[in-house]
């Protein structure tokens, strides 16, 4: 027999992937009733039509240039359908349902962007060394979209949309809440070049390590059961709590609970996808960045910066620094829920074996968190030539990192170095927080 040679295995294996990553996003489709693709859950993205569209000519425009015999054959629609970071200045190409194509001509161009693009990727030897790179931006784009497309999915009205499985609430112990004391020492934040695997996007590279002062963190995410004991306290309706421009975004936007919090009869329920339920005290609470520095700032503590966020999760106390919080074994659905195993939240401690060497539980999965530090560019930071503004268009000051992962974040993207950022007055996202002590 002849051995496979191994670039061909890698890209078989990559294809592999690329059809699985596929089947997450078509299958969110299918939820969705018919009438409702035209429909705009959250006013900062757009109709979720143009989502259906913008994952496969995303994938075209990415291998045109790579892939022989590729030829345009919708140039109009390969525009329309470019753009998958929308705009939070409400500059949309459109807003009236009548504008966007109709479903039966975006699925005709899905099906033959797929055919003609598969059939270009199978001939492909993979010898171009960007060839394993843009197959890898491709399968993580679609999986952030899968997660994206899911939070949307939580905002629309629970009549339109068909119910799907729902994975199974672990059971957990009544939660201790306290705070875990972190010894000073080094965190590594990034990724090198040189580490195998060596895929990771622009911003997660260069590889540099961080001295980090002694400081004490929250041992899980601070639970709804917290934070309304901070809306009790008249958290949104005291200044002093909030940033000047988080108090203007507040106060505009009349802004006075979390957004999946519903009030009904003097009782808070929680908006599942699926459900409306009484409010779960145990689980995360999903909040923007504003409102959690909010908290933060009544708790009398702060959000972790990025580098103390990565010594609480990583570090031990002999310095050697784990691979993920719990060691170096893959992430399994013992260590956490995530990986598309369920829509909602869990418990906060509910996966004690996902703790780290510290025991701060809960770093991966059931949420993401936010830090207190600016999205910015690490030392050596090179934009990806074939998607310059991936990263670099939100280097602005006005979006912050976040870390972690939720239950519909894809493992691969629980590698260490992976990071995500969102502008502060974000509500929707699957994240939430722990504070750290000033």
């Amino acid at each position: 027999m002849f051995a496979v040679q191994p670039h061909v295995e890698v890209q078989h294996n990559l294809l592999t992937r690329l059809a699985d990553a596929r089947r997450q996003t078509d299958n969110l489709f299918e939820i969705v009733r018919p009438e409702a693709l035209y429909s705009r859950p959250i006013p900062e993205r757009h109709r979720m039509v143009f989502y259906i569209g913008h994952l496969e000519a995303f994938d075209w425009n990415l291998f045109s240039s790579l892939a022989a015999g590729l030829k345009p054959f919708h140039p109009q629609f390969d525009r329309l359908f470019a753009f998958g970071i929308d705009p939070v200045d409400g500059g949309l190409p459109s807003d009236q349902p009548s504008d966007w194509p109709t479903l039966v001509d975006v699925r005709r161009y899905v099906s033959r962007v797929r055919e003609a693009l598969d059939a270009a990727l199978a001939r492909s030897t993979g010898d171009d060394p960007q060839f394993e790179k843009l197959l890898n931006v491709a399968i993580e784009h679609r999986l952030m979209h899968a997660e994206t497309l899911a939070y949307m999915l939580h905002q629309l009205p629970l009549d339109e949309k068909a119910r799907a499985a729902c994975g199974l609430e672990p059971s957990a112990r009544p939660v201790d809440l306290r705070m875990v004391e972190i010894p000073s020492g080094s965190a590594t934040l990034g990724s090198s070049r040189d580490e195998t695997p060596a895929f990771g996007w622009d911003n997660e590279f260069e590889s540099h390590a961080v001295d980090v002062p002694a400081f004490a963190i929250d041992q899980y995410k601070v639970t709804n059961g917290q934070y309304e004991q901070f809306m009790d306290a008249g958290g949104y309706e005291d200044p002093s709590l909030w940033s000047a421009a988080d108090w203007s975004w507040r106060t505009k936007e009349n802004i006075v609970q979390p957004v999946f919090w519903r009030r009904r009869n003097g009782r808070w329920f929680y908006r599942t996808m699926f459900d409306e339920i009484p409010l779960p005290p145990a689980w995360p609470v999903y909040v923007s960045h504003a409102e959690a520095s909010a908290y933060s700032r009544w708790a009398g503590k702060k959000l972790p910066s990025e580098a103390q966020w990565h010594r609480a999760a990583y570090g031990t106390r002999d310095g050697v620094e784990r691979q993920y919080p719990w060691g170096l074994e893959a992430p399994r659905p013992h260590h956490g829920y995530f990986d598309f195993l369920r829509w909602d939240p869990s418990p906060v401690n509910a996966f004690p074996r996902g703790s780290s060497a510290f025991d701060v539980g809960g770093l991966l999965g059931n949420g993401w968190e936010w830090t207190s530090s600016v999205f910015a560019p690490f030392q050596g930071f090179q934009p990806f030539p074939f998607y310059p503004g991936y990263s670099a268009n939100f280097f602005d000051g006005k979006h912050y990192v976040m870390k972690g992962g939720s239950t519909r974040t894809d493992a691969c993207m629980l590698r260490r170095s992976f990071r995500n950022w969102f502008q502060p007055h974000y509500q929707y996202v699957y994240a939430g927080f722990r504070c750290v002590d000033k």
